[in-house]
């Protein structure tokens, strides 16, 4: 049966970058009006994909209809009703990121928000994708979590979704790409990966990722295995990884049943080394963090995203708890997966600890407005960032250690039952920071109210010393690096300190530096006893201050030479956590 909605996206210039787009409506409205997305589910910054489009023409019968453009990203046609509609136009695509398109002679890669207009007042009606080979490009594949309904052997041909919003959220793969395949509790998936250099050892990345994948379902679900311990079945009957290695760049993007994927070449596992590096670690963390939000953000969602408005904004204060909670599980079930011993699950979270401890801005935004903010704040950072915001995501995996080790420590509950208890109570489905309240109330007998005011809605430090410290955890004060004691972020160069960042309340902003300064050397001691010296790593000032408290900092700005004085604080500290030596077997963070 032909569908009401027909689109075919085809490839009109390698070289320019351009996809070419018809769409096809059997049945338009007499005044059809037609969008395209402004932002990506998943990615909360207005991105204005409409600036790529161009060359939009319609068809009735063969004639051309009248365009009206109605604002950034809306059109209307004049058109006879119920008589079909053909609309063409094509797609600039250079953003070599997840959230966008990309096209050149070596890979081809789309979100559909980015490509695909969306029919008003159709949106619920079946959609079909139509993606014909790509000319001279015979060694390409494609690659995407869309039903197949005629497909050739290298995946071109017809897909099908059953409304809009499963067509755009399914991203579509195009190149020589390697692809890799493997079963996690009887669900099928594939992993592709573009640009891996020749070194790169695909059975170890395929069989890590299904040691990922297994050790999640079962956490949602129970052991397949097992009928007494399974659960319902997973919200996806298969799956597809999509893997973009590149020289430089990280990231990730969910969908619904597939997700994209960023890293650089030098993370990936390489043949013949059995030692994890920390790049490896650093990927395999994107992988379930990516994987666990199939169940959390993409299923479970915020009440306000259940049906997402392309056309704006969409807020909501609980991304502390969608992308929090999954960065504190990311790197937790790779200690379950058994891809992280306890070491090396402590030094990651330790690195989230200080990262959030180290952010002045924690102080002055509570992670719920962090999660409000997150479109005009966490999507557009600049110099002063640090001082003003606190991540949504490293604070929130905090509230949700406090909230795992609170639990712990008074009652036989986790932080593993309210997740899979909110699972059954929203089947799967939107939810509400009272339907969390709820789940703890269930569980443990007692309010949690307080709790999640102080850590969630409030500036107030979290109780991490209390609660790790409780879980025979070892906390040392070490001295801070030279950049935390002097409160900057910078750059070392071959000319000197390029100063990116300047922490509110520091040394560094009482002397006057500023976000921008090239900091060249420096006058050791109050007037300069000390000598003068050229300054090109931050880290130098140890070996050149000695004992020494005071500096005068030489500062290019704007071609301009300052002499800034400058004071060290007299301590700084950083936290660096130590697993005990003995400790009972299977307590936390142990399996």
């Amino acid at each position: 049966m032909t569908p009401s909605l027909h689109y075919q996206v085809e490839v009109a210039s390698l070289h320019a970058h351009l996809f070419r787009v018809t769409l096809t409506l059997a049945a338009p409205s007499a005044l059809q009006t037609v969008s395209l997305p402004v932002w990506i589910p998943g990615s909360y910054l207005v991105r204005e994909f409409a600036k790529n489009l161009q060359q939009l023409q319609a068809r009735q019968a063969g004639h051309k209809c009248g365009l009206q453009q109605q604002d950034k990203c809306t059109w209307q046609i004049s058109c006879v009703e119920g008589v079909p509609l053909t609309l063409s136009y094509e797609v600039y695509a250079l953003d070599n990121s997840v959230r966008t398109a990309w096209l050149d002679a070596a890979r081809g890669f789309f979100n559909g928000t980015s490509l695909l207009l969306r029919v008003h007042g159709q949106e619920n009606q079946p959609h079909h994708l139509q993606i014909p080979p790509v000319a001279d490009t015979p060694s390409w594949h494609l690659a995407t979590g869309l039903a197949p309904v005629k497909i050739n052997a290298r995946g071109f041909g017809l897909y099908a979704a059953a409304n809009y919003d499963e067509l755009v959220d399914c991203p579509v793969e195009l190149g020589a790409f390697w692809r890799g395949e493997f079963t996690a509790c009887g669900v099928p998936h594939q992993l592709v990966v573009a640009g891996a250099p020749p070194s790169f050892d695909k059975d170890r990345l395929l069989a890590d990722t299904q040691k990922i994948c297994e050790t999640e379902i079962m956490f949602w679900h129970g052991d397949p295995a097992s009928p007494e311990k399974a659960g319902p079945h997973t919200p996806h009957s298969r799956y597809v990884f999509m893997l973009n290695a590149v020289d430089e760049g990280f990231g990730g993007l969910e969908h619904r049943n597939s997700t994209a994927l960023i890293c650089g070449r030098r993370d990936l596992p390489r043949l013949g080394e059995a030692k994890t590096s920390d790049g490896y670690t650093t990927l395999l963390g994107l992988i379930s963090h990516e994987y666990f939000h199939t169940w959390n953000v993409k299923q479970l969602r915020p009440v306000e995203l259940t049906r997402y408005d392309y056309s704006q904004e969409n807020y909501t204060e609980l991304l502390w708890f969608f992308e929090g909670f999954t960065s504190y599980y990311d790197d937790l079930l790779l200690r379950r997966a058994g891809l992280l011993d306890d070491a090396g699950y402590v030094k990651l979270l330790n690195k989230t600890i200080n990262q959030v401890l180290q952010t002045p801005g924690r102080l002055i935004q509570s992670v719920a407005q962090s999660s409000m903010d997150a479109w005009v704040k966490y999507y557009r950072q600049d110099e002063n960032t640090p001082n003003a915001t606190v991540s949504y995501y490293t604070k929130g995996a905090l509230v949700a250690l406090c909230l795992d080790l609170s639990l712990r420590s008074e009652s036989s509950a986790t932080l593993d039952d309210v997740m899979r208890a909110l699972w059954q109570r929203c089947q799967g489905g939107p939810m509400q920071e009272s339907d969390l309240l709820a789940v703890l109330q269930s569980l443990t007998g007692r309010s949690w109210h307080k709790e999640i005011k102080t850590w969630v809605h409030s500036t107030a430090e979290l109780p991490l010393r209390q609660l790790l410290t409780a879980q025979g955890l070892v906390i040392h004060d070490d001295e801070a690096q030279m950049a935390q004691r002097l409160g900057l972020r910078a750059v070392d160069g071959p000319t000197g300190v390029h100063i990116k960042v300047v922490l509110r309340g520091g040394a560094a902003e009482q002397a006057g530096l500023a976000a921008g300064d090239e900091w060249l050397g420096v006058d050791v001691g109050a007037r300069g006893q000390g000598g003068s010296w050229r300054l090109h790593k931050l880290d130098d000032l140890k070996h050149l201050l000695g004992t020494e408290k005071r500096l005068t900092a030489w500062i290019s700005r704007d071609q301009r030479l300052l002499r800034l004085p400058l004071r060290l604080p007299a301590k700084a500290v950083t936290w660096r956590l130590a697993l005990p030596a003995a400790r009972k077997a299977g307590s936390w963070p142990a399996v």
